[in-house]
Parts: C-alpha cells; structure tokens; sequence
C-alpha cells in the first residue's frame, strides 16, 4: 500500500471539469493536512494537470479519460492497493465501486444507504458536502480554504476586466449580445476588456468582440482552451470578471479576483463562491428556496439568466471596481 518511497498512498476521484476541482480543494486540502505522510494521489482528466499543480496539495495526477460528468470504466492504478481511497466524485455504488476494486484499506465515501454511512444531501453547497463526508470519518475540513497559489508568469492584459460568455451547457450562457453590451459600457468607460473562451467557443467569443467593437486581439482561446498558467495570470491580475456559473467563475474565487457571476438554472447556494465582498452574486429565480429549478443542462438559456440585464452587471461591476480602484480590494 505504499509509494515506490515507501510512503503510504492516499487515492482521491475526482475526475470532473475545472470548477468540480476548484470547488472540491478545501476537502482535498483536508485530507493533504490530516495525512501528511501519504502521497496523494487525485483521479482526474488529465488536461487538469497544471490546475492540479496550482492548488499545492496534490504529490501525483491518475490521469482519467472519462468525459462530462460520467465515472471513468478504469483506473490505471499500478503498484500495491491505497491505503485510503476517498470518492469525491459521486454518490452511490458506480464512483465507489470503481475505487473498492483496487482493494483499499479504509474507504470513504456516501453510500446508497445503511448504517454508519454519511447521507447525500441533495440541497447542499458543493464545498461543504465533500467537507461534510470527512468530518463523518473523523477528518477536520474548512469548506473556505479554497484559495490557489497565483501563478509565476504575468498576465497578457492586467487590469482588463475578463468577460467569459462561454458555458458547457446552453442552460448557463447568458446571450452573446448582452455580454456585448457590457463590453461596450466597460471601453466607453475607458477600461479594457478581454474575452475568454474554451476550445470550440470560438464563434461565440468573436461574436461578443464583434458586436461590442472590441479590438483585434481581445479574445484569448477558442480554437483550443487557454493554456492554464497564461488563463489563471489573466484571472489574477483582472480588475474583475465577468462570467456565468462556469469553471473561469469558480477560477476567479479560487485566486481571489473580483467577481461577478450570473447563475441560471442552478441556485448560488448550491454552487455560489463564499460570502466575500469581492464576489457579487446574480440570481432571478422565482422562488428563492428552489435550488435547481431548471435543466442545468438544457440547450437554451434558463429562464432565470434571462432575467438578468446588462445593467444589472454594470451596477455591480461599478461597485467592484470602485473598490479595487480604492484599495478596498484585500485581494489586490
């Protein structure tokens, strides 16, 4: 059960997108600090590596090839059996059985049910769920410690403002035009404006520069994702940014950047950043208990995103970079 230096190993699954792993560092945290002496090792796609490197607690990258939000069919684990194996991934028998075939000493996850098992909460907050199982099992974990090291190289625009019309579902991307209008705003106001987009979101991105009359060069990424370390300078040295409930949101909490997220169809208190100045939250819903009132999935834009208008973020915005402008920002 042992690394080839002989330490015990700790196994995490969390093969998911960029924002399930910005979200899951405070309980992978916990277990860095509660086992010092165990290389960990985190199940995840492999085009995460140099995010898993940023967050500092993490000696060893199994890289998965599963796609969305679907469990891997293998792990490609060699060498003696982990001494712990902890599913942050899912719930239920597909995520804990794909880590109970490699024979752990000691599993931690939720189970279907059962005595002296942690019970999945579907209303919870994603930090404080995975924190949540670890306390059960006896683990200290602090939901808020979710903060990343900033990145040695600098940013291709400090002090821009980052708007990120991108979203891996229709559901969660508010309408190019709008992003447009609040690009406008921002360069009227002098201030400069970048839009970021992952692989594929080229059309969308160019369409936002195009109608907002940005300049040649505004859009970074599109034909591929921004290469991480050139993505996380830009987000840490960003006035603010501007963005949907997408990974580059939860990548602006995770460095401390000011923030303005739109969310739809999924409710903040589910997925929202912690209570911070900094982070300013736009959420319509009809009724404010309901925390998934819509198909995060769906094709077209939620209902409740629509609510929301150009002018909604530019108030927030103005307050934001009031403050940054102040010093009022202890981020910055």
């Amino acid at each position: 059960m042992s690394a080839a230096d002989g330490r015990p190993r700790l196994l995490v699954l969390r093969a998911l997108g960029l924002g399930d792993l910005l979200t899951g560092i405070p309980a992978v945290r916990a277990l860095r600090r509660h086992h010092p002496r165990h290389e960990l090792v985190l199940a995840a796609p492999g085009r995460l590596a140099p995010a898993v490197a940023a967050t500092g607690c993490v000696d060893r990258l199994l890289a998965t090839d599963a796609t969305g939000r679907r469990v891997p069919g293998e792990l490609r684990w060699d060498g003696p059996a982990p001494a712990l194996a902890v599913d942050l991934h899912g719930r239920g028998e597909e995520s804990l059985g794909l880590l109970r075939a490699l024979e752990p000493r000691r599993l931690i996850g939720f189970a279907a049910g059962g005595a002296g098992s942690a019970r999945w909460h579907a209303d919870e907050h994603e930090r404080d769920r995975w924190c949540r199982l670890l306390r059960f099992h006896g683990i200290p974990a602090d939901a808020t410690d979710l903060l990343i090291r900033r990145p040695a190289v600098r940013s291709p625009a400090p002090g821009a403002v980052v708007l990120h019309p991108g979203a891996d579902a229709g559901a969660r991307r508010w309408p190019a035009a709008r992003f447009a209008a609040v690009a406008r705003e921002l360069r009227r106001s002098g201030r400069p404006v970048v839009v970021t987009a992952g692989a594929g979101e080229a059309e969308l991105a160019c369409e936002v520069a195009a109608l907002a009359g940005l300049p040649a060069g505004s859009v970074l990424g599109g034909t591929a994702d921004v290469p991480f370390e050139i993505l996380a300078a830009l987000v840490a040295e960003a006035s603010a940014v501007v963005a949907g409930d997408t990974g580059l949101s939860h990548l602006a909490t995770a460095l401390g950047t000011a923030s303005v997220t739109l969310f739809g169809p999924v409710s903040p208190r589910l997925w929202g950043p912690p209570a911070d100045d900094r982070h300013r939250i736009l959420w319509r819903p009809e009724r404010l208990d309901d925390g998934r009132p819509g198909d995060a999935h769906g094709e077209a834009p939620d209902p409740r995103l629509l609510r929301i208008g150009p002018d909604d973020v530019l108030s927030e915005l103005r307050t934001l970079l009031a403050r940054v402008k102040d010093g009022g920002d202890g981020s910055r």
